[in-house]
This record gives structure tokens, C-alpha cells and sequence, in this order.
């Protein structure tokens, strides 16, 4: 016997998307895992654990090679974090000198443009006096 007095619901899913993405995304290895792989690389002594910790890692035997080749001419050491932002500048040690020498330099124009205009300021007020001068500037 058939019971039809409740319909039956079923619910159609969705079939999943059989598309698989184009390119798989580069992974990168920090500089401190591949020290890491490396040690342990390194501690390998008996006949397939070089094989088993490429496998529960992931990788191939040419990421080996990279990385040694590059530890050996000592590029990891120096793919370290290093600090951002502008360089410090290196202290000139004449720079002090150098800047003492310029300020000293700007009074003494000062003082001279003041000293020059002075004289002229002397000398126009001889004129309207009548005071002789000689050719050098000395009254006499």
C-alpha cells in the first residue's frame, strides 16, 4: 500500500563545480623554514629519510639544491627581515666643522655689510658738512 496523504519533499543539491582553477597560486618559503628543512636536511643520515621529509613536506629535491646552493653563497643570511624606512646617514665627522665654519662665515658678512654701510652713511655726512676726505677714505 501506498500512502499518499503526505507528499514527500526532496530537495535537489546543488552539483559541485567540476572547474578546476587555472593556475595554483606560488607558495613562498620564508627564509627561516628554509633553515629549518635545511637542519633537518642536513640530519639525515640513513637510506629514505630524505625522501619521507620531502614528502611530509611537500617538496622537490630541486627546492633542496636552490636552497643549499643559496645558503652556500650566503643569500638566506641575508633575505633576514630587515628594518624599513630610509637608511640612517652616516655621521660626516667634518659636518660639525662645516656647519660652525658656515654660520661663522654668515656674521662676519653681516658684520661687514654693516660696517660698509656705516662708512657710506660716514662719508654722506662728510659731504653735507664739507669735511675734504683723501683718497682713501681718511679725513684729515
Amino acid at each position: 500500500m501506498v500512502d499518499t496523504s503526505s507528499p514527500k519533499v526532496v530537495s535537489i543539491s546543488k552539483p559541485p563545480d567540476p572547474e578546476v582553477s587555472e593556475k595554483k597560486p606560488r607558495r613562498r618559503f620564508t627564509t627561516a623554514y628554509k633553515l629549518r628543512i635545511l637542519k633537518a636536511y642536513d640530519s639525515c643520515t640513513k637510506s629514505g629519510e630524505i625522501g619521507a621529509l620531502l614528502r611530509r613536506e611537500g617538496l622537490y629535491h630541486s627546492n633542496i639544491n636552490t636552497w643549499l646552493r643559496q645558503r652556500d653563497e650566503g643569500v638566506l643570511h641575508g633575505l633576514s627581515p630587515k628594518k624599513r624606512g630610509r637608511k640612517a646617514r652616516e655621521d660626516n665627522p667634518l659636518a660639525k666643522e662645516v656647519a660652525r665654519l658656515e654660520r661663522d662665515n654668515k656674521k662676519l658678512s653681516d658684520k661687514l655689510k654693516q660696517a660698509e654701510t656705516i662708512i657710506e652713511v660716514q662719508k654722506k655726512i662728510s659731504e653735507i658738512l664739507g669735511i675734504p676726505q683723501n683718497n682713501n677714505g681718511e679725513t684729515n
